[in-house]
């Protein structure tokens, strides 16, 4: 067997906007991922469903596995000739022991790459409208981890850092918070220094405290500071009464859960991001097209007896089409007959492939859809659904009256998905979850799936359409429903809600 490969990735701070391209390139292509407890949710949630996991923690205090043990595993995992992710927060080679990794590798041989990321001594700050570098105030920059060992005093020169009259960065410090400062001002530094401590940064937990370097400490108790955290000391943090902005975007301070389907998340994701929120993606559900399937083949090639097409989602008319292709079936055969979708999404779908629908209701819903094709029948008409296995019968409810005859092909199954890496009845229960987005309910019923025995009237659901919210009042979560039921409705009610509450406090 060929040898693999290893590449250390920096993850960045937590906002998945941070992650580098080039790092999204690896680790869409690692079989296996060996990751840290401070990577993002928004940037774990990019790690492929079929990788290897391998958690190897790396908490303040609790480290889930030795640093010796995790070179060994890289090599090995290495050796066996697979492609592998060490996946850290912020950047590798900063207090990240990146080298120490690369050390074993280099011995035996093994191929690797390092894959920068943006620090978080550079990135907080600036998420909370402090210039870490500023001409009017100084001219350096000064990164010192504040972990010392234990039992041990710290190895810094202080009077060194103050005579630089630099920013300085400390990180990993919240706990010598008090040593820090005291040795700063034992070193000759002014008490009155302003000095900052950033707690959680561009998450939706981030928090500030601006004091000076003599009050940081009782002003940082008072606010219950907790870790991950950094220090700032320097003129420059007054700046952020002046600079803040992330404060200001309308979804920041929102932690928002997505689950849609894996290859229809992202637009939902884009839109909740551009607005400040901090999003996960958690795909509930993922659809498989049907692989033999001998009733829509036979639809497929004798569409001329149609008189109308029904889609009912956007995933429909992808794997319809695609079967049309599979099956040497020419668009042309779609000549003549009418075509009727499901919401602004599956209208879209269509419409990419060059068509238009026919009919699409107001509301967006199969008893909506079959009412308004039914009221365009005048009998006898043939019509073709190809939709969902587990789809529901409004549909087929609202067009029994009227005398058409309806093929109804179930061309691909919904299955329910769990994360491995991330913990969401875990999130909910510690209250890190603002709110979920459902735009199905079998995007409802994955999400029970995965967090069985959870307490449900902890989840504030915001829901396309009556029928997903019905499922999401089944299981006792707390809901709303979109005004209409489009990706920018939903971004819209998360975004209302989100306000109320901010105005609330």
């Amino acid at each position: 067997m060929s040898t693999g490969k290893v590449w250390l990735v920096g993850a960045g701070p937590s906002d998945a906007g941070l992650f580098t391209l080039k790092g999204k390139e690896v680790l869409s292509q690692a079989e296996v991922v060996v990751y840290d407890a401070l990577v993002g949710h928004g940037v774990l949630s990019m790690v492929p469903p079929e990788a290897k996991l391998i958690d190897v923690g790396k908490r303040a205090g609790n480290h889930t596995m030795p640093q010796e043990q995790i070179n060994q595993v890289l090599l090995e995992e290495a050796q066996a000739g697979r492609r592998v992710v060490r996946l850290k927060g912020g950047d590798p080679f900063l207090f990240g022991r990146g080298g120490e990794e690369l050390e074993l590798l280099t011995e035996h041989g093994i191929p690797y790459e390092v894959v920068p990321g943006v620090t978080s001594p550079i990135s907080v700050p600036a998420y909370n409208g402090i210039p870490v570098t500023h001409r009017d105030f100084t001219s350096s920059l000064h990164i010192i981890t504040g972990h010392k060992r234990k039992g041990q005093e710290y190895d810094i020169d202080f009077e060194a850092l103050v005579r630089t009259k630099g920013t300085l960065v400390f990180l990993m410090g919240i706990t010598a918070m008090a040593d820090i400062c005291a040795g700063l001002i034992r070193g000759g530094m002014d008490p009155d220094m302003p000095a900052a401590v950033l707690q959680k940064g561009t998450t939706a937990r981030q928090k500030r405290v601006v004091a000076t370097v003599g009050t940081l400490k009782e002003a940082s108790d008072r606010a219950g500071i907790e870790t991950p955290a950094i220090i700032v000391v320097g003129k420059v943090c007054q700046l952020a009464d002046q600079f803040w902005w992330y404060e200001k975007l309308p979804l920041s301070g929102c932690c928002v859960l997505v689950t849609r389907p894996r290859e229809l998340a992202s637009r939902m994701t884009k839109k909740l991001r551009q607005k400040g929120a901090e999003v996960i993606e958690l795909p509930a559900i993922r659809t498989e097209a049907i692989g033999e399937n001998p009733a829509l083949e036979a639809s497929v090639k004798h569409l001329e007896q149609y008189q109308w097409i029904l889609f009912t989602s956007q995933v429909g008319v992808q794997v319809f089409f695609d079967k049309m292709k599979e099956y040497h079936a020419d668009i042309r055969k779609l000549y003549g007959i009418k075509i009727g979708v499901i919401g602004q999404g599956t209208k879209k779908a269509l419409e990419d492939r060059g068509l238009f629908a026919d009919c699409m209701p107001e509301i967006f819903d199969g008893q909506a859809l079959g009412q308004a094709v039914a009221a365009q029948c005048a009998g006898g008409e043939k019509i073709l659904i190809p939709r969902a296995a587990m789809g529901g019968r409004e549909i087929l409810e609202a067009l029994q009256d009227k005398e058409v005859e309806i093929t109804d092909v179930p061309i691909y199954e919904t299955l329910y998905e769990t994360s491995h890496l991330i913990q969401e009845r875990q999130e909910f229960e510690k209250g890190n979850i603002d709110y979920a987005v459902f735009t199905s309910a079998s995007t409802v019923r994955g999400f029970a799936e995965a967090t069985k025995g959870m307490d449900y009237s902890l989840v504030n659901a915001v829901c396309i359409g009556k029928q997903t919210k019905a499922a999401a009042d089944s299981y006792g979560m707390k809901t709303w429903m979109a005004q209409k039921a489009t990706i920018d409705s939903v971004v819209e009610k998360v975004e209302e809600l989100c306000r109320e509450r901010k105005e609330q406090k």
